[in-house]
């Protein structure tokens, strides 16, 4: 009878933001030289065979004539990805007596071989650690440009390596010792810690626009910038960032999380700026939302998570993507469907779109150049669908600024402005205290009305329902702006004034005519 040997490991299965345990099982037998992989591996993972082998020689690992079965368990999980190969290649190493297998059984190991026997950099390493945590593991081990990030988070202990022999020293076996260059992670694909700090004192005059934005800042609110070309909509969407508060430890770990999925994580720290995506109309719907033929991977909506989500030229964008935006607006998930899984992403972020008036772009109550028919610009403003537009809270109207309103001294700094930003979120966040929102925007509509102590504004309201001039989610969208000026203004309770500016914002009529 055959003599065979085994050991096991563990690794992390990252489907959307969900890590799942992998218990990574070796066992090998006397006989015919064979490799195989089961447990329902992709690509990437079978290939694992190749890059194991050929790094065992660089580590000064020969095996002999030997027939090796990895399981990847439990098996009805699809496995994807590169980052498997070093819990791989410990496990077969356990299992041939090459190291100590008990001291591998509770280790989890993230890592990709090269064949020269360095471990490369992989992507998910932040939300992997945080899986790994959560299911009570002590101990992991990451590739050594992954390590950084990889301790940012507490609660295990971390350690990281560049290179196959040093896994084999720390873990009880013997081997040479290699010179090596440790692999780098991409500087082209982090997010870089020192960018121009944008200052909404650039922003001359346009001092409607500005407050929209605050009051948008304030309730987590979206807004609809429309005006002509070059009177600074893409500038002052860029700046809303500058105005907003900075993210807490649990939005801090989300975001970067994401970012970590997608490649673009820094090295050394959280990400605690709400981030800023601003894609190209052109992008496709994977592109915005989510997928992709290779794997799924995040889109622009869930690296907006906690932060801006900025469409330039809305109308330009494919109806095909500004559909899909409806339900992660409200949700603040996204859910990605392939036949053989589903992957849910974070995705709560703030709506900026912006427009122009028309196709040429030069209509405007102050400008009689636009040689669009009334027709021509209906049909163009008529790509953004009214469930679309249903779900965006401010419109605001960017006029060409007068030549008496260019004075940067008469133009307020983003410091002052999210001092005022961060009282109003601190008078939300104590309103809803012993509820699950912590914003404005998030708090349902049959809440709202039911702390709602005027009476006079909810009949006005839902008489303005009645007439056509709000639809329900509407009229349920201007209380949540009503409490966002109310917070601005430091008042603790509701009233007509309030509803009146936000009704203004919204870009309706006078409640009960």
């Amino acid at each position: 009878m055959s003599k065979t040997r085994f050991a096991s490991c563990k690794c992390i299965s990252m489907i959307g933001m969900q890590g799942n345990l992998v218990n990574i099982e070796a066992n090998i037998a006397d006989g015919m030289s064979r490799f195989t992989i089961v447990g329902l591996p992709d690509t990437s993972v079978n290939e694992a065979r190749d890059r194991v082998l050929t790094a065992f020689k660089t580590g000064g690992v020969y095996l002999s004539e030997c027939h090796i079965v990895v399981n990847l368990g439990p098996a009805s999980l699809q496995k994807r990805g590169s980052h498997y190969d070093l819990a791989i290649a410990t496990s077969v190493m356990g299992a041939y007596g090459v190291l100590d297998k008990s001291r591998i059984e509770d280790v989890v190991l993230l890592g990709e071989l090269g064949l020269d026997g360095r471990i490369h950099p992989v992507r998910g390493v932040l939300p992997a650690v945080n899986a790994a945590i959560q299911k009570g593991v002590q101990d992991l081990v990451v590739p050594l440009a992954n390590l950084e990030e990889a301790r940012l988070l507490k609660g295990v202990r971390v350690v990281g390596f560049g290179h196959i022999s040093e896994v084999i020293n720390h873990f009880g076996g013997r081997a040479p010792a290699v010179e090596y260059t440790p692999v780098q992670r991409s500087q082209s694909a982090q997010v870089k810690a020192s960018r121009q700090a944008l200052d909404m004192k650039d922003v001359l005059g346009q001092h409607e626009a500005k407050y929209a934005l605050e009051v948008a800042a304030a309730g987590f609110h979206n807004i609809f910038m429309q005006g002509p070309p070059g009177t600074g909509k893409s500038m002052l969407a860029s700046r809303l960032v500058s105005i907003l508060p900075r993210l807490n430890d649990a939005q801090a770990i989300e975001t970067t999380s994401i970012y970590s999925l997608c490649g673009m994580a820094p090295e050394d720290r959280l990400m605690y700026t709400p981030p800023f995506e601003a894609p190209h109309h052109t992008a496709t719907a994977p592109a915005i939302i989510g997928g992709g033929s290779a794997g799924i991977r995040p889109g622009s909506i869930s690296r907006a998570h906690n932060g801006v989500l900025f469409l330039d030229e809305a109308p330009e964008f494919s109806p095909r993507v500004l559909q899909t935006l409806r339900q992660p607006l409200e949700s603040g998930m996204v859910s990605i469907e392939r036949s053989a899984m589903k992957a849910e992403y974070l995705a709560h972020f703030q709506l900026v779109l912006a427009a122009n008036p028309c196709p040429c772009g030069l209509f405007s109550a102050k400008n009689d150049k636009c040689q669009c028919s009334s027709i021509v610009r209906r049909r163009y403003l008529s790509r953004l669908s009214g469930p679309l537009l249903d779900r965006i809270d401010i419109f605001t109207t960017v006029e060409n600024v007068r030549s008496s309103e260019i004075d940067a001294s008469q133009s307020e700094n983003s410091d002052t402005i999210r001092a005022r930003v961060e009282k109003a979120r601190a008078r939300a966040s104590a309103r809803w205290a012993k509820t699950p929102w912590s914003v404005n925007s998030e708090v349902p509509g049959s809440y709202l009305r039911k702390i709602c102590t005027n009476r006079e504004i909810l009949a006005a309201i839902h008489d303005s329902v009645d007439r056509g001039l709000l639809s329900l989610r509407g009229a349920d969208r201007v209380l949540r702006l009503g409490w966002s000026v109310a917070d601005l203004r430091g008042d603790a309770e509701l009233n007509f004034e309030h509803i009146e500016k936000a009704l203004s914002l919204k870009g309706g009529g006078i409640l009960g005519g």
